[in-house]
C-alpha cells in the first residue's frame, strides 16, 4: 500500500490540509452555557447540581443502578479495587496491552499484577488464556479463595480492559471469575458507548469504571465514573471519594483513610453538555470507522472492526501492519506529513517496574505490540 494514499484519504475525510490530530474533543452543545451557570452559582468544586446530574445521565445511558463521579478514571479504578476488597499482597489479573493507569491502580492498593494474554480479534483479555492460567496455576482453599500455587497469594480480582472501545468477551470472563471466586472489575475507561450483547460495557462485573479524559469519546477535561448495581459498594465508593467524612452539619469526623477523588462541579457541567451529544458522536465515529474499513478492504493492512456480538464506539481506530518494520515506516511517514498516528502501548509487563511480575503466555500481545497503529479518530461532522 502507498502510505501517501492513506494520508490523502485522511485529509479528504477531515477536509483539512492542516495538522490532523489523533483524537480531539468536540463541543457542539451547551458546554459554555452550563459552565457559565456553574461559575455563576459559585459551586465549582465537588458540591453542586451538575455532579449529581452527570451521574444520573450516566445511569440512564448505561443502565446501571449507581454512579459515583470521580476526578479521573485512574482514581475510579483505584476506588473500585478497594471497595471490592483488594488488599496489600493480593494479586490482580489484567492484560499487558493497556494504558499504564490500569496497572498503576493495582499498585496503589499494594497488590501484585499478573499479566494474561489478549485476543487478536477483540484486543481484550483472552478467556481461553485466563482459564488455562487459572486451571494450571491456582487452587481453591477451604475458604473458597483462589490461591496462586506459585506465590501462595490470593488472586482477588480480574481487571479486563475494553481496548480502544472494542468490547472483549466479557461474558465468558465473568463466568470464569465466578468459577474461581475472583472479583470482576471492568476497566471501561475507553468504551463509553460500547455494548456487548445489548448490554453496556462496565456493567458485567461487580464494578466498572469509565474515563472522561480530554482525548476520550466525551470529556469533562479530566474525570471518571464508578458504576455498580451494588448499593453497599456504591455507598462505600461515595464515602471513600469524599475523604471518608462522616456527614455532620459542622463537625469534621473521618472514619477511614479517604481520598479527595470527587469530580468538581465545573467538570461535571462540561460532562452534562457532552452527554447530550453522545449518541450523535458515537454515530459519527461509527461512520468514520466504516469509511476506514472500506478504504482498507482491498489493502494488505487490516483495519480492526468491532467484534461479533458487539457495538463498538470506535474510540481509536486501529490497523494492523505486516511487521514492526512496516509499522515504523508507516508511523514515520504519516507523522512527517502531519497526520498523527501512534503505536500501541509498550507491553506493561516489559516495563522496568513490572518485569518481575508473573505472566502467562503472551504470544498474541507480543505479536500485536509490533503491528498495531492508531489512526486519526476525531469526530468530524463536516465531511460525513
Amino acid at each position: 500500500m502507498d502510505f501517501n494514499d492513506f494520508v490523502l484519504f485522511v485529509r479528504n475525510l477531515y477536509d483539512s490540509n492542516e495538522f490532523i490530530p489523533l483524537h480531539a474533543p468536540v463541543f457542539i452543545n451547551n458546554e459554555k452555557k452550563y459552565l457559565e451557570e456553574c461559575i455563576d452559582s459559585t459551586f465549582v468544586s465537588s458540591i453542586g447540581k451538575f455532579v449529581h446530574q452527570f451521574e444520573d445521565l450516566t445511569l440512564d445511558y448505561t443502565g446501571s443502578k449507581y454512579a459515583i463521579a470521580t476526578v479521573n478514571g485512574t482514581a475510579a479504578l483505584h476506588i473500585a479495587l478497594l471497595i471490592c476488597g483488594v488488599n496489600p499482597e493480593d494479586e490482580v489479573i489484567t492484560q499487558p496491552i493497556t494504558f499504564i493507569s490500569t496497572v498503576n491502580a493495582i499498585i496503589y492498593c499494594n497488590a501484585k499484577p499478573i499479566f494474561i494474554d489478549i485476543e487478536n480479534s477483540t484486543l481484550g483479555l483472552s478467556p481461553e488464556k485466563l482459564e488455562s492460567f487459572l486451571s494450571q496455576n491456582t487452587k481453591l482453599d477451604n475458604n473458597g479463595f483462589c490461591i496462586n500455587k506459585q506465590t501462595g497469594r490470593r488472586i482477588k480480582a480480574c481487571v479486563p480492559m475494553h481496548t480502544f472501545g472494542f468490547p472483549c468477551k466479557i461474558d465468558q470472563i465473568a463466568e470464569i471469575c465466578l468459577k474461581y471466586n475472583i472479583e470482576l472489575i471492568e476497566d471501561s475507561a475507553e468504551s463509553l458507548g460500547s455494548f456487548f450483547k445489548d448490554k453496556h460495557t462496565a456493567t458485567f462485573g461487580r464494578v466498572g469504571i469509565i474515563s472522561y479524559n480530554g482525548n476520550k469519546v466525551i470529556t469533562t477535561g479530566g474525570g471518571g465514573m464508578i458504576i455498580t448495581n451494588d448499593a453497599s459498594l456504591a455507598k462505600k465508593a461515595k464515602h471513600l471519594t469524599t475523604q471518608a467524612k462522616v456527614p455532620h452539619p459542622w463537625n469534621y469526623v473521618h472514619d477511614n483513610i479517604g481520598y479527595n477523588y470527587r469530580l468538581p462541579n465545573i467538570n461535571a457541567a462540561l460532562g452534562c453538555a457532552q452527554m447530550e451529544s453522545l449518541s450523535e458522536i458515537i454515530k459519527n465515529k461509527r461512520l468514520i470507522a466504516k469509511s476506514y474499513s472500506n478504504f482498507f478492504s482491498n489493502s494488505d493492512i487490516r483495519f480492526i472492526n468491532e467484534p461479533l456480538g458487539s457495538i463498538a464506539n470506535y474510540w481509536l481506530n486501529a490497523i494492523i501492519l505486516k511487521d514492526r518494520k512496516e509499522r515504523d515506516r508507516f508511523l514515520e511517514f504519516t507523522n512527517k506529513n502531519n497526520v498523527m498516528t501512534r503505536p500501541v502501548w509498550h507491553l506493561i509487563s516489559k516495563l522496568e517496574m513490572f518485569k518481575k511480575c508473573q505472566t502467562g503466555d503472551l504470544t498474541n500481545s507480543e505479536w500485536l505490540e509490533n503491528r498495531i497503529v492508531n489512526i486519526p479518530s476525531s469526530v468530524n461532522f463536516k465531511s460525513l
